[in-house]
């Protein structure tokens, strides 16, 4: 039975997604957080190691090594968290947690998903254990190599990564071409945009059952930080107010005071229907995504946008950063609209764009609907993500 070991970001619903795709396969499936945050709750029918405490789980598929045999409460989370902060002060404290994972299950194959977490301490345990280390797969995260690759200290250690590892998935042509500048040698595996497949054939059953220019919905992704700009998607909805009085705006994944302070600020500015959407689950995003007549993301560094993909599964006319690979999936001005992340002008001329071209936004929900169905519906993406793996043991074998 094959035994892998993944090593991730244990929070995230991309990494969810993807161990989701394998995780009927039989296989022997492991996964080492990057940091010992939390799991989401979608990660099933797996081992998890390297969580100093057991996490708050309901899922009993789930099984845990390595940890504190007790049920936590409130009190035993504020622990572990503290207990965490300072042992990560300890040198290699979480390497060495990696490194005993590595020796106790011998794993086939690690795969990393993301380079700055996952995919530094994998190279770390990887110089440490030497030649004895399993064959190693990495998977770029949207801004592993194109942002962080542009400062000294980061560009040192990808390097590093890039000659060690094995195996390589791409999301987009944007990461081969920076994969082969950064040294990587090995073998390029199948391109694979996305964590996981889309099921077009339920995305069609949420379309709004109209033509796609009459829908009445704004989605803006509300993500504010180090690389995203929701606040200057906000400054171009004020800038275009005028426009937008027949429309609902609704402002989804907002985590931060200063996104929800512009959003009161716009409503009582302007009068005009702005809301933050509470956390939802995947499916009812989804149906949000199919009554929206344009879905906006702005950001100075991704890759390719969960967000650009299901806004074309679902016949939202996709407003993209220029930054990210949304170039590779979209023509602008014909099936969506790139914009510069930090020019609010440049997003309201998006707007006014979309609010213009009806027969534009109608024409472009077909075909980008048509564009997914054909490259990432999970009939196609899941036997390919299988493959991908089954080739590795191949290669592994004959090697």
């Amino acid at each position: 039975m094959p035994k892998i070991l993944f090593v991730a970001m244990s929070e995230s619903v991309h990494t969810a997604r993807w161990l989701n795709e394998i995780k009927d396969m039989g296989w022997d499936i492991h996964l080492f957080p990057s940091a010992e945050i939390r799991l989401h709750p979608d990660i099933n029918n797996i081992t998890i190691h390297g969580f100093t405490f057991l996490p708050k789980v309901t899922n009993t598929t789930l099984k845990f090594f390595g940890t504190y045999p007790i049920k936590l409460i409130s009190i035993f989370y504020s622990i572990n968290y503290i207990l965490e902060y300072f042992l990560y002060k300890i040198k290699n404290y979480r390497v060495n947690k990696l490194i005993k994972v590595i020796k106790t299950i011998k794993p086939d194959i690690i795969h990393t998903l993301e380079m700055q977490h996952a995919g530094y301490i994998t190279l770390q345990a990887k110089e440490i254990i030497g030649e004895n280390f399993p064959p190693w797969i990495y998977t770029p995260w949207g801004s592993d190599l194109y942002f962080f690759g542009k400062f000294p200290e980061h560009e040192k250690k990808i390097k590093k990564v890039l000659s060690i590892c094995n195996y390589y998935i791409p999301k987009s042509d944007r990461d081969i071409k920076l994969a082969t500048e950064f040294g990587f040698t090995g073998n390029i595996l199948i391109k694979l945009p996305g964590n996981g497949g889309i099921d077009t054939l339920q995305c069609k059953t949420f379309w709004k059952q109209s033509k796609c220019s009459e829908r009445n919905i704004i989605m803006i992704k509300g993500y504010q930080g180090q690389f995203n700009r929701a606040l200057i998607v906000l400054d171009a909805i004020e800038l275009c107010a005028d426009l937008l009085k027949n429309y609902s705006i609704i402002i989804y994944s907002v985590f931060t005071q200063d996104v929800k302070d512009k959003v009161n600020l716009i409503k009582k500015n302007t009068n005009l229907s702005i809301a933050i959407l509470e956390q939802q689950s995947h499916n009812d995003m989804l149906k949000l995504y199919g009554k929206s007549l344009m879905s906006i993301s702005a950001s100075i560094s991704d890759g390719v946008p969960n967000s650009l993909l299901e806004s074309m599964a679902m016949g939202s006319f996709p407003i993209e950063s220029n930054t990210s690979c949304a170039n590779e999936w979209i023509i602008h001005e014909q099936t969506g609209y790139i914009i510069s992340p930090e020019d609010p002008e440049s997003i309201v001329k998006a707007i006014k764009f979309t609010l213009d071209n009806d027969i534009i936004i109608n024409q472009s929900a077909e075909f980008n609907f048509q564009i997914v169905k054909n490259t990432i519906d999970k009939s196609i993406i899941n036997p390919k993500i299988i493959n991908l793996y089954k080739e590795v043991f191949t290669d592994i074998l004959c090697n």
